[in-house]
């Protein structure tokens, strides 16, 4: 049977740099976050969308995944709301890409909120990636062109690292890309064991 690895962090963390490092090793990985986008494609889920935040959301048929954003972080109400249509979306897609990798000894499944989520409970061994948080917003202002006000919504929607890693079994610090790659490689090492 195939083992799910967890991988976590918050934002800005450096997930998706781990995830390729495992990737490049020949580990197939699952990224939630790819997937919830893919599914809010669906027309079920647009429709869904739709009955509760409306469709001036969307431009010629198209969800403004920033406008959501910027509703759901400001109204825990909103982002459960959203959550609830979402991710029994993502959990089916999951289950299907699993099967589609069962001659895998593990696969890695990667989520923000992968412990908010209730999706630690299918996980073998739980990897979470850890970067101050000073270095986050930096990366995150870098990368998405967002203020810093709307990454410390995000942040403070998600556990805090203390959380995370008082729960993980694999704690990797994403200080430089060198250390991660060792990192990565000496928990591949015990996972193959």
């Amino acid at each position: 049977m195939t083992k799910i690895i967890g991988l976590t962090g918050g934002i800005g963390s450096g997930k998706t740099t781990v995830a390729t490092i495992f990737k490049s090793h020949g580990i197939p990985v699952y990224i939630a976050d790819d997937a919830g986008k893919e599914v809010m494609q669906s027309p079920q889920i647009i429709s869904k969308i739709q009955d509760i935040f409306g469709t001036t959301l969307f431009e010629n048929g198209v969800l403004d995944r920033k406008k959501l954003a910027a509703i759901v972080f400001n109204d825990p109400e909103k982002l459960n709301q959203l959550n609830a249509i979402v991710h029994p979306a993502v959990a089916e897609h999951f289950k299907l890409w699993v099967a589609a990798h069962q001659q895998s000894e593990f696969i890695i499944y990667e989520s923000a909120i992968l412990f908010e989520s209730g999706g630690d409970k299918k996980c073998y061994k739980i990897i979470s990636v850890y970067t101050p948080e000073n270095t986050r917003i930096q990366r995150v202002i870098k990368r998405d062109s967002t203020s810093k006000e709307q990454i410390l919504q995000r942040i403070q929607a998600q556990w805090t690292d203390e959380q995370r890693l008082e729960k993980s079994d694999f704690v990797i610090n994403n200080d430089s890309l060198v250390n991660t790659q060792d990192q990565v490689v000496k928990i591949l090492k015990l996972l193959l064991k």
